[in-house]
Formats: structure tokens, C-alpha cells, sequence
């Protein structure tokens, strides 16, 4: 390379390092839009609407105009807002997009909990005890919190709201393509218990989809406490690492991933002694992590990833080989991959 490619190479080297700085900037820009609800404001009108519109609908008396107007420009440059002037050629017009209809806070589909949370002062602070980690291995959440997630949660009532408000949120999203595809493989199935099962929404959706199948919603005491009645769902609280309740089947959104091998294996023996030896089956739903990233959905599984990195105890993402090893030592020889409209995939697995 002639010494002008060099130089031109090192300065597009340079521009990337100043993105990859300020990365958080796009998701701090997005969390003001769910907190200022930007996305229900412009959604709520026939078409798109100015800055001085949106500046009423937000829930303040004096809304500052020239903050706002920063914070939509950062969003209309991300493409989550639409931005064009007026037929007169005035004032500048903001509308809804694909992206925005995900932060609606009262659409059934919304994916505005998720952001508050993951985006919480609470859920950033591990991420800066990552090279820490690496140095003296350890949890993240550990060290920025002084327990792990948790005993966090259920020792703060506010996390442990948000925290489930934000699994039912995406809860909601990976059903409905679960629902989708897996149509014929609850055909035989009477009783389905799901472990982890936060306060019972899966479940539900399942048990609406699937009738006379007798759902049991298994977790923490202090997590189904707080879960609503359901039709055909009865909550059960019990630790997954002691004994879980016996089904035709049981069914996992994304548990596994937060714990590591060891633990895994653990949790997977106790599936295992659940179910009827013959006809019982293990469904998860997982992230099954693809070396060249998903074609959807780009590097959000390794991302996530990094996420169990940050919040969990030793969790983490794993490869199709990986999760085959897992499966085997916990007592699941035989599993196939079911790929869903979502992030994560199907993994239905047996004892036999």
C-alpha cells in the first residue's frame, strides 16, 4: 500500500474507534425516547406531526423545545423516526417507522420494558467490571452489586418489577413465533411445566393455543407471588436446582443461558427425572449461536452473549455442538433445531 492508502486506511480506523466510543449514545437516545414516550405521541396522530406537538404530549409543564429537537435528530438519523418539511416548506414533520412501532409502551408487541431495563443504571454497572472479570475471573453482576442478580432482584421489589415486566415483554414476542411453528408437537401432550416460567404469561399463551393442556408455572417463591391468575395455570414456587414438578413435558425460554455447564447439567437431570421416560420431551427455546451471525438479526446473539457475561452467574450463548454436549451429559441423547421467526430457536430434545 502507497502511503496515501495508509494514511486513508488509519483515518477510516480512526472513525470507527470514535463510533465504537460513543455506541452507548444510540442506546441512551432510545431509552429517552421509551421514557418520553416519543413513539406513543407521534403513533397517536392520523400522520406526522411537529416538534411543538410532540413537546405537548410529553408529560411535563415545561418541556425544553431546543433538547427535544437534539434528541430527534440523533433518532431520525437512526432511522427510527421519519423527519420531512411541511407541504409549505416550514416546520419539520417527525413519523412513525417499523422501528418505532417496537417502543410503543401499550402495543401487545413492544419492546419498550426490555429497553428501560437493560438500559437501568442497575444492569449498566456490571458491564464496567468486564476486564476485571478476564483479570480475576468472578461474576460482574457480583462485583458491581455485592450479590448476584438473583438475590437482587428479590431483594429489590422495583428491579424485580421492571425485570419481569421486561421478560413478559419479550415473553410475548418469541411466543407468538413459537406459536407460529410449533403447531403439532404439544399433539400428545396433557401436562407441559415451565420452568422459570416468571409470572405465568408464557405459559398462558400456551395452555390459549393448546387446550386441555394442564400448565404448571414453576419459579422462585417471590416471583410467582406476584403472578395473576391464569386460566388452566397453577403457580408453583420451588428452586429448579432441588426438584421439578413432574410432566408430559418441559418447556424452558431462555433459562439455560444464564447458568454455566455445570449448572446446566444440573438443571437438565432434574428435566430429565420430570418427565415420563418414553414419551417425554425438554423444549427450549434458545439462542443458537451461528459463526457468521444471523441473517436477520445480525450479531444480536453474540451480543446477548455479553449480556449473560455482564448478569449472570457463568451464563452464556452457545453453538449448536455446544448445546448437543449439554444435552447429552443431562440426560437428552436425541434433539432436533426448530427455527422460528425470532432470535432464538426451538430445541426439542428427549430422553431416548
Amino acid at each position: 500500500m502507497g502511503s496515501m492508502e495508509v494514511h486513508e486506511a488509519l483515518l477510516r480506523g480512526q472513525a470507527e474507534v470514535w463510533q465504537f466510543m460513543f455506541s452507548f449514545a444510540d442506546s441512551m437516545v432510545l431509552k429517552s425516547a421509551v421514557e418520553l414516550r416519543l413513539a406513543d405521541i407521534i403513533h397517536s396522530h392520523d400522520g406526522p406531526i411537529s416538534l411543538f406537538q410532540i413537546a405537548s404530549g410529553i408529560n411535563s409543564s415545561c418541556p425544553d423545545i431546543s433538547y427535544l429537537a437534539r434528541i430527534m435528530r440523533m433518532l431520525v438519523r437512526k432511522g427510527i423516526f421519519v423527519a420531512h418539511r411541511s407541504s409549505d416548506g416550514g416546520e419539520i414533520l417527525y413519523g412513525s417507522t417499523n422501528i418505532s412501532t417496537w417502543l410503543l409502551h401499550d402495543s401487545e408487541l413492544s419492546l419498550a420494558p426490555m429497553i428501560l431495563v437493560e438500559n437501568h443504571k442497575w444492569l449498566l454497572e456490571p458491564w464496567h467490571y468486564l476486564s476485571q472479570c478476564v483479570k480475576e475471573g468472578g461474576i460482574a453482576f457480583k462485583k458491581a452489586h455485592g450479590c448476584e442478580i438473583w438475590d437482587f432482584a428479590s431483594q429489590n421489589p422495583e428491579f424485580n418489577k421492571l425485570f419481569n415486566k421486561a421478560m413478559e415483554c419479550t415473553a410475548k414476542l418469541v411466543m407468538k413465533a413459537f406459536i407460529s411453528q410449533y403447531k403439532d408437537e404439544f399433539e400428545n401432550v396433557r401436562s407441559v411445566v415451565d420452568v422459570g416460567g416468571g409470572t405465568g404469561g408464557i405459559l398462558a399463551e400456551i395452555v390459549k393455543n393448546f387446550p386441555g393442556i394442564k400448565g404448571v408455572n414453576f419459579d422462585l417463591p417471590h416471583v410467582v407471588a406476584t403472578a395473576p391468575v391464569y386460566e388452566g395455570v397453577s403457580h408453583v414456587g420451588g428452586d429448579m436446582f432441588e426438584v421439578i414438578p413432574n410432566a408430559d413435558a418441559v418447556f424452558m425460554k431462555w433459562i439455560l443461558h444464564d447458568w454455566d455447564d455445570e449448572t446446566c447439567i444440573k438443571i437438565l437431570k432434574n428435566c430429565r427425572k420430570a418427565i415420563p421416560e418414553k414419551s417425554g420431551k425438554l423444549v427450549l427455546i434458545e439462542i443458537v449461536l451461528q459463526e457468521d451471525g444471523n441473517h436477520t438479526f445480525g450479531e444480536a446473539g453474540a451480543i446477548f452473549d455479553l449480556v449473560m457475561f455482564a448478569h449472570t452467574t457463568g451464563g452464556k450463548e452457545r453453538t449448536e455442538l455446544e448445546w448437543k454436549k449439554l444435552l447429552e451429559e443431562g440426560g437428552f441423547p436425541r434433539y432436533k433445531i426448530i427455527n422460528i421467526p425470532a432470535l432464538p430457536s426451538v430445541i426439542e430434545a428427549y430422553p431416548e
